[in-house]
């Protein structure tokens, strides 16, 4: 490469990096500001052996041209550079102007950003939950999934409790679940279920139907407020249905008729306190790492962890209650354990679940 094949290179190979760095235009215009204050300041002390200070007040008084005196009078080639820094000035502190003023008014830029860094944050989530609607049912699920150290993405309309609740951390995405965008910008495609929490049934009806279709290996968990409600949900693809009026109607019922059980069971679901008992649950790959299908009995699972097998769920879907030592575990099959949370805390640590 000759001398001025090299020169002409590198002067691209400049060019090309000042115009990556300069990719902004706020960056451009505040860099250019930055740059004719510099020569004003550097123009004012070589020309006239001004003070730094004196500099500083020439070029501030000629960039802004505001008409204030002179620190004294000029000479030929002083009023020359002025002239020059005057006519330089006037373009860019009026393009200046206008990129930051085009900025501060542009809307919600701090806004804008973190939604950005939040979708950065879906976008690189994979077999998340999606929940649907922020309001009692969505609150107690998003609480419990984080109990159990849960990835979830929270779609919601009131940019109120996304603004409020944002502030724990949680991954909100602004906007209505019916729309496909948005449950394509919540990771539908990626995620492992969907819980629509929202409060109407038609709302509930239409998100299923739409997840569905984005995503057929998608688990999804519906709540209903009416039980007419029920089979239709399941027609269009949901997994689970949940009536919580029911549930709470029978809930209150049955701690009328058992209490003592109904306690004990609502304390199987409590994570994270000293005195409750907790349950959990083991796929075969966990429990038989090598592939090979072994007897609950051969699995020692009680002495190694102290937790207790009271459930079994076949392959099929079947569950069995308080399975028999010999019964030998398939694979994709699951097993239910119920411990204290210790013993649970052991388990988890054994079989890496």
């Amino acid at each position: 490469m000759s001398g001025k094949q090299a020169g002409i290179f590198r002067i691209i190979k400049f060019f090309t990096r000042m115009k990556r760095i300069y990719s902004s235009k706020l960056t451009l215009a505040l860099s250019l500001l930055l740059f004719i204050f510099s020569v004003g300041v550097l123009g004012y002390k070589i020309l006239s052996d001004y003070s730094w200070v004196d500099a500083f007040y020439m070029t501030v008084i000629t960039i802004t041209t505001v008409g204030y005196g002179t620190v004294r009078d000029l000479s030929p080639s002083e009023k020359l550079f002025t002239s020059l820094l005057i006519i330089s000035s006037i373009f860019i502190v009026g393009y200046a102007i206008s990129v930051i003023t085009e900025y501060l008014l542009s809307k919600n830029n701090i806004g804008n950003f973190k939604r950005k860094k939040v979708q950065q944050k879906i976008d690189s989530l994979k077999d998340h939950i999606i929940v649907c609607g922020f309001g009692r049912n969505g609150k107690q699920a998003v609480h419990k999934l984080e109990a159990y150290n849960k990835e979830y993405v929270v779609i919601e309309t009131n940019e109120d409790i996304i603004s409020r609740e944002q502030k724990d951390g949680k991954l909100f995405i602004e906007g209505n679940a019916v729309e496909d965008e948005i449950l394509l910008q919540a990771g539908l495609k990626k995620a492992s279920t969907l819980i629509c929490a929202l409060p109407s049934d038609a709302d509930n009806l239409f998100v299923v139907l739409s997840a569905r279709q984005l995503n057929s290996d998608l688990k999804i968990i519906s709540r209903a407020t009416e039980e007419t409600s029920f089979q239709k949900l399941k027609l269009a693809g949901a997994n689970n249905v949940i009536l919580p009026d029911k549930i709470g109607g029978d809930h209150m019922a049955n701690l009328v008729v058992t209490p003592d059980l109904v306690e004990f069971l609502d304390n199987l679901s409590v994570s994270g306190q000293a005195d409750s008992i907790n349950v959990e649950q083991v796929p075969f790959e966990k429990v038989c790492p090598q592939g090979k299908e072994q007897a609950i009995a051969s699995l020692d699972i009680r002495r190694k962890t102290g937790c207790s097998i009271i459930g079994y769920k076949a392959p099929n879907g079947d569950y069995l209650v308080n399975p028999e030592p010999s019964l030998v575990i398939e694979k994709d099959s699951k097993l239910i354990l119920i411990g204290r949370p210790e013993q649970i805390e052991s388990l988890k640590n054994i079989y890496n679940v």
